[in-house]
């Protein structure tokens, strides 16, 4: 990844600085996905390379440029994951409570691999699949178990 970024930095004339350095090492250290302010906390508090907000943001979107991390808009909350070899890939989301985890579904990747698009060239996909999880699925039951026992006693 770095060798990317450098390629990127030395073509386009920008300078190589320690915070895209940072960050980038802090994105591909951290599992699943991240916010702005989680990824900021990190830099802070495991890196003590504490950087702007804007910092931030204006990385991570050179990051999506040169296809390093994707950004995720989930339920009204911006999220970002590192994507070097993982373009492909789907999400289960809880409507209810918003958990979002990853699904590993060869047939659906090798579907979509196989797909023939005309005048277009396929580099990965994300698929979104909303439901909702067993933990709020057992709440849901249960309230509706304590409502119909309510409703019962009070005849």
């Amino acid at each position: 990844m770095e060798r990317i970024l450098d390629s990127y930095l030395e073509m386009n004339n920008h300078r190589r600085t320690p915070e895209r350095y940072a960050i980038l090492n802090a994105v591909y250290e951290t599992t699943g996905h991240f916010t702005l302010d989680e990824l900021g906390e990190k830099l802070a508090r495991d890196y003590k390379f504490p950087v702007s907000r804007a910092t931030l943001y204006n990385t991570l979107n050179l990051f999506m440029e040169l296809r390093l991390v994707i950004r995720h808009r989930f339920q009204g909350t911006t999220k970002y994951e590192a994507c070097y070899d993982n373009n492909s890939h789907c999400h289960q989301m809880c409507t209810v409570c918003g958990k979002v985890t990853e699904v590993r579904s060869p047939e659906i990747v090798k579907t979509i691999e196989d797909m023939h698009l005309k005048r277009f060239r396929k580099d990965g996909f994300t698929l979104y699949i909303y439901g909702i999880c067993s933990t709020c699925q057992g709440k849901i039951t249960r309230q509706k178990k304590l409502k119909n026992s309510t409703k019962t006693n009070n005849k």
